[in-house]
């Protein structure tokens, strides 16, 4: 019997096996999308991993397909390989994976439909009206959809309906996929064939001279044929060129000189034209490019080391044109949509329309229009945050990893929790590609496999482009400036002076501030009160401009508190600082200054993000104040000064990656400043200036930052001396809780032994109604026993939660999850 193995889009551990019926035998390959029934009565849209020969199983009788959606395959056998290994490293399912790679509108989705029940007695009086309603709807219509019902009823909520119709009898579910993926299309008008020579064009002429408009709409059909090289134009074109021409339009077409069709269009942007720019190198930048191309033809990755502003964009993009050139595509991964932004139009202006933009911003109509264009080749490069790592690529030549440190690459939820900078180097690897890792403060596992292990080439560049020198960086000391009374709310005198003498000079600044909202929390004077998540153990964050305080874990909101829920006291005071207080604060020292602010709330649109940097490009905004998004590979080149509110933030958190994130933020956001002819200053407020890392960050000192750090890593067992795994059990009953991670951590210590850590409670214990506990395994990094330990940890938590006691209970792997 000819069968496949199918991945469907769930967390199952397993894929399943499905008979291949002789009709569709011709049109199964590994890739296509097929639609197979899961369960009793879902259908579901799956990918065909695998086709084999093999007898039937004697146990059980095997579904058949039940049809193949696609006529060529939508996901390469690359790919496939690619979801296994991602699978297995992160302890996930194929199906979680499918999910995560593929654009919704290629997943058909399961939509509920409603038939009328043939065996029902059509007894209509022990219907109420607006069960009837839907009954007589039925002996009109052969099914109907929840949406239509709500339209039939004018009720949003019909599924008490509903259920009392299931339970009559009187309907029963129809379950059916539905392509959600449509391609656009839009009107366009063509010229007859008839009026195709230039004889009969010129008869035309002449003829529509006693109808004017008609003759101005022929004229603008030309106008628009020729400018844009297509027998074709968009109807609309026409209307916006000549007003109230809908009547002349419908005599050219009533007297077959107009001919109407539908064009299918792409949603995506792609007028760009053709390259226009190229860059100059440096002597230090040619230098660099030589030794890159050295190792990589020794190296499968390359690290690149650069200081901020040094021009390493400059490198990737000749990089990537050498590979353009040769046939291959080319993958440029940024950390954050966001970034996206500023980016392509710089790629576009040397790649023209041979780049395309990739993200999860993007809708799913346009997600899946790109996706073709990759698989075709029509795109020979992309530029994209994580997600671009599951586009079809046939001819893989180079990854480029730009802010390769930032853990903003990580996914944390929902599964798979993979990281993109690692997954990238597998991808790359299948393809037999080169990888390029960029920064200019380097993770210390990648700084560590180019300069310990030796597994990663490395090159390095010291110098700016341009000559410009590295800002002045000056620590402000806070305790003293409080002392002598020299604070001005959250901002020194120093500060601010900066600020203004910048504004002064017709120059930009940055603010950043690493923490969004106007204040963290509010709290009672007279009975310490503070408001907190009623699903979550955390206070809420207070936002000013929305007159609201939030949770920053589920997003539960509500209005601002003027009395106390306790005690029932109108003395309330708003305790720390965020963005939102920054933004306002600097209005009143700065008032005749225009301010924007960049954080999530502001970046969590499609185009947000694109208003602020466009306008703090072109200098309608002189202060800029935001979270870690402004620190990240932005290029401004007026602004000459940056300040650090709260260098203390950074540094007092619970994780052993604390002192890199802050060294790495406060270097990444120090090169924003001076970018261009003039030297920027950067200004480091801290109540603790005296800390190592603040004479690793005034000296722009990496290799004594990675030495220091390296001491703690080794005392301490972290990375890159051990692989982490993380267990988080989750359940709304504390107790249950409790006892599930003891009995879990007692199974696990028969084999990790010392190696398992826990269960204890986190800092944030319930989020979502779920009380969190958490388990650690700390292995050896090169422990042979890696893939071993894994399956063992797999099949002990599937063996564990098909326990009574623990079906209700979820687990968590998160593979390497800091």
């Amino acid at each position: 019997m000819l069968q496949a193995h199918i991945i469907l889009p769930l967390s199952v551990a397993q894929t399943y096996t499905y008979a291949v019926p002789e009709h569709l035998a011709a049109d199964i390959i590994a890739g296509k999308r097929v639609s197979v029934q899961f369960g009793a009565k879902r259908v579901y849209s799956g990918i065909v991993k695998k086709i084999f020969d093999a007898d039937p199983p004697a146990e059980y009788t095997l579904k058949p397909i039940l049809d193949v959606l696609d006529t060529q395959a939508v996901v390469t056998d690359t790919q496939l390989r690619f979801w296994q290994w991602i699978a297995d490293y992160y302890l996930c399912t194929e199906g979680e994976v499918m999910v995560a790679a593929l654009p919704t509108a290629l997943r058909l989705s399961s939509e509920t439909k409603f038939i009328a029940n043939p065996t029902f007695n059509r007894d209509l009086s022990l219907l109420d009206d607006r069960e009837y309603l839907i009954a007589e709807a039925l002996m009109t219509h052969e099914e109907i959809s929840i949406e239509e019902m709500r339209d039939i009823l004018d009720l949003k909520n019909v599924l008490s309906i509903i259920k009392s119709l299931l339970d009559k009898g009187v309907i029963l579910v129809k379950e059916e996929l539905i392509e959600r993926y449509k391609p656009k299309t839009v009107t366009v008008v063509t010229l007859a064939d008839a009026y195709r020579e230039e004889t009969a064009l010129a008869a035309l002429f002449a003829e529509l001279k006693r109808a004017p408009k008609q003759l101005e709409l022929l004229m603008a059909y030309i106008h628009y044929s020729a400018i844009t090289r297509q027998i074709w134009v968009e109807k609309r074109n026409l209307f916006e060129k000549i007003e109230g021409s809908e009547s002349a339009y419908k005599g050219l077409v009533n007297k077959s000189i107009f001919e109407e069709d539908q064009q299918v269009v792409s949603r995506t942007k792609d007028e760009y034209g053709d390259a226009t720019t190229s860059y100059d190198l440096s002597e230090e930048q040619q230098a660099t490019l030589n030794s890159t191309k050295i190792q990589l033809a020794d190296k499968s990755v390359v690290l690149m080391h650069g200081v901020t502003s040094s021009g390493k964009t400059q490198l990737y993009m000749k990089l990537m044109q050498e590979t353009i050139d040769s046939g291959k595509q080319a993958l440029y991964l940024l950390p954050e949509i966001a970034l996206t932004t500023q980016m392509i139009s710089r790629l576009r202006r040397v790649f023209g329309s041979d780049i395309g933009i990739y993200h999860s911003r993007f809708n799913e109509q346009e997600r899946v229009e790109i996706w073709h264009k990759v698989m075709s080749g029509q795109y020979r490069a992309i530029v994209g945050a994580r997600s671009a790592l599951f586009l079809p690529f046939n001819n893989l030549g180079l990854v480029v990893i730009d802010e390769e440190h930032d853990s903003s690459y990580k996914q944390h939820d929902p599964a798979p929790r993979y990281h993109a900078r690692d997954a990238a180097i597998y991808l790359a690897a299948l393809h037999q590609a080169k990888t390029i890792l960029g920064s200019a403060t380097p993770s210390i596992e990648s700084y560590f496999n180019a300069v310990k292990a030796k597994k990663y080439g490395l090159v390095t560049m010291t110098q700016r482009y341009g000559g410009v020198e590295a800002p002045e960086i000056e620590v402000v000391n806070l305790r003293k400036v409080q002392a002598e009374g020299g604070m001005k709310s959250h901002f020194s005198a120093a500060l601010l002076q900066a600020i203004g003498n910048a504004l002064a000079q017709n120059e930009q600044a940055i603010v950043f501030q690493n923490r969004r909202g106007y204040a963290p929390y509010i709290s009672c004077d007279a009975c310490t009160w503070v408001p907190q998540c009623v699903q979550c153990d955390v206070s809420l964050t207070y936002h000013k401009f929305a007159n609201e305080l939030r949770c920053h874990y589920c997003g539960y909101r509500r209005k601002l508190v003027s009395v106390c829920d306790s005690c029932g006291s109108t003395d309330l005071r708003i305790q720390g600082f965020g963005t939102e207080k920054i933004e306002d604060e600097l209005q009143i020292y700065f008032p005749e200054a225009q301010i924007g602010r960049l954080d999530l709330e502001v970046a969590n649109s499609k185009t947000g993000f694109e208003r602020v940097i466009g306008e703090f490009e072109a200098g309608k905004i002189q202060i800029l104040v935001g979270t870690q998004m402004i620190t990240k590979g932005l290029d401004f080149g007026n602004v000459s000064v940056v300040g650090i509110v709260s260098a203390d933030q950074l540094l007092n958190f619970p994780d052993f990656r604390a002192i890199e994130r802050a060294f790495s933020l406060m270097m990444q956001v120090s090169g924003r400043a001076g970018r261009r002819e003039k030297r920027g200053k950067v200004m480091i407020q801290s109540y603790t200036p005296h800390q190592k890392i603040m004479d690793f960050v005034l000296n722009n000192d990496y290799n004594s930052f990675f030495v220091n750090e390296m001491y703690d890593r080794m005392r301490y067992h972290y990375p890159p001396f051990s692989r982490i795994i993380s267990l988080t059990i989750k359940h709304t009953d504390p107790d249950t809780a409790n006892q599930a991670a003891f009995d879990l951590a007692k199974i696990l210590k028969s084999v990790f032994k010392d190696h398992l850590l826990g269960p204890t409670v986190p800092l944030v214990s319930r989020v979502r109604n779920y009380y969190l506990r958490q388990l650690m395994i700390k292995l050896d990094k090169n422990t042979a026993q890696l893939s071993q330990y894994k399956r063992f940890l797999r099949d002990s938590i599937a063996q564990f939660l098909r326990e009574d006691a623990y079906k209700s209970v979820a687990i968590q792997i998160d593979v390497d999850p800091y």
